[in-house]
């Protein structure tokens, strides 16, 4: 856990933004309580000294104004109560690191409290959630939080890689155990031995290999393809879905056995529209992750905010990123505002929540209408529909079963269309 120790100035004049920090997991240190270590990171004031520059943040109330650390000076951020969403989200940033997790919504920073307790352990984990909903960046927050964070950490995805070549990329192969392999191959295992591993759509997976998988995590050893002797591998696993796997299995398209092994401890990630008090600080995480070399950094105004807010987010986190990467391009000065912000496509028309169940049935069926249209554009060939979305033909397949299965027929409603 980092320490930020802030004065007495601070203290006074941001006492918000310290409670704001403290509830994203900074623990608040005084230097009145002794020296204070290393890694303390340091709040002051404008106008007061920097107790080592290249660690401290100043923080000032008079316009706006946000800057990085870089080449030993201290990181400098102005803003008045009106601003204190985007404030804190860029304080939390600033001090954090661009790549490291930030929220502001009650349910989302319980969720980083308790991967940060998950962390000090070594077992288990399964994240569940819709496609860009930060994922990834909860598992390498588990990884940095844990005694294994020196040791690599290794992501998979597993939808991205070929069928016929997942398992030796995953456990290796001897030299000659198949046509073309003119040597041998230590396999993602191996290469995460002493650290993590992250299986990122695990529910691709096909069923032989998730018997495979399920042998490994309960051998803690690998056999490489062409090999005879069990290898020790000493990792920790953790998988990420974003179907329901309970469901899956249900299905028989993932096994019990296996899913029970992956859901020592599961954690759920919600779709960026069921959490609108974190868009404020994820937008000024992705303004610091893209801006931060560029000097002062362009502010969101208000407006800007309000228009990010309004948005219903099908692509969720990784959207909101684009959007952000847009806005950086176009807006050329000291402020973000929304005719600088670009969708990807415009927010569908608000549904009728008691009519049509739960919100998380709403994102899905904005996902649907996103396919249905991608489809119809591609004249309904699914590898192109595919290729635009940015998944798998498998996981396409998989996204218009599902659908099949809630009345919607996407894909011959796309034929018609054409």
């Amino acid at each position: 856990m980092r320490s930020i120790v802030p004065s007495a100035a601070v203290l006074r004049q941001k006492y918000a933004l310290v409670s704001s920090l403290r509830a994203q997991g900074f623990a608040v240190g005084s230097c009145e309580e002794g020296r204070p270590s290393a890694n303390d990171l340091f709040l002051v004031a404008e106008g007061e000294v920097p107790p080592a520059a290249a660690r401290t943040l100043i923080l000032g109330d008079e316009g706006r104004q946000a800057i990085a650390f870089g080449d030993g000076n201290p990181a400098r951020l102005s803003y008045t109560s009106e601003d204190s969403a985007v404030g804190a989200g860029f304080a939390t940033a600033l001090l954090r690191g661009p790549h490291e997790p930030v929220a502001a919504d009650p349910e989302s920073l319980a969720l980083l409290a308790l991967a940060e307790r998950v962390a000090a352990s070594d077992i288990t984990v399964l994240i569940n959630g819709p496609t860009g909903t930060g994922k990834e960046v909860l598992a390498r927050a588990i990884h940095n939080g844990s005694t294994r964070k020196d040791g690599p950490f290794v992501a998979i995805n597993c939808a991205a890689l070929p069928e016929t070549m997942l398992e030796a990329m995953l456990f290796g192969h001897q030299k000659g155990a198949f046509t073309g392999a003119s040597s041998g191959g230590q396999g993602f295992f191996r290469a995460a031995h002493g650290g993590t591993i992250l299986l990122d759509e695990i529910a691709e997976m096909p069923l032989a290999l998730q018997a495979k998988l399920l042998r490994v995590l309960q051998e803690r050893e690998v056999v490489p393809i062409g090999g005879t002797m069990p290898e020790k591998v000493d990792v920790r696993v953790v998988a990420c879905a974003n179907r329901d796997l309970q469901a899956e299995v249900a299905a028989g398209r993932f096994r019990a056995d296996l899913y029970y092994r992956l859901s020592v401890f599961p954690l759920m990630t919600k779709a960026l529209v069921e959490r609108q008090g974190d868009i404020a600080a994820l937008a000024a995480a992705m303004v610091v992750r893209h801006a931060g070399g560029r000097g002062a950094m362009p502010w969101i105004s208000n407006a800007a905010l309000e228009a990010l807010s309004d948005h219903d987010w099908p692509g969720n986190v990784r959207e909101l990123e684009n959007v952000i990467q847009r806005a950086l391009l176009l807006c050329g000065g000291r402020t973000i505002d929304p005719e600088h912000l670009i969708f990807d496509r415009p927010s569908a028309p608000r549904l009728d929540v008691e009519a049509s169940g739960t919100l998380s049935n709403i994102v899905q069926m904005h996902e649907f209408a996103a396919i249905r249209e991608v489809l119809a554009e591609c004249g309904g060939s699914r590898i192109e529909t595919a290729k635009r979305l940015g998944i798998s033909e498998r996981t396409l397949r998989y996204r218009l079963a599902k659908a099949r299965e809630q009345g919607e027929q996407i894909d011959s409603k796309a034929r018609a269309s054409a």
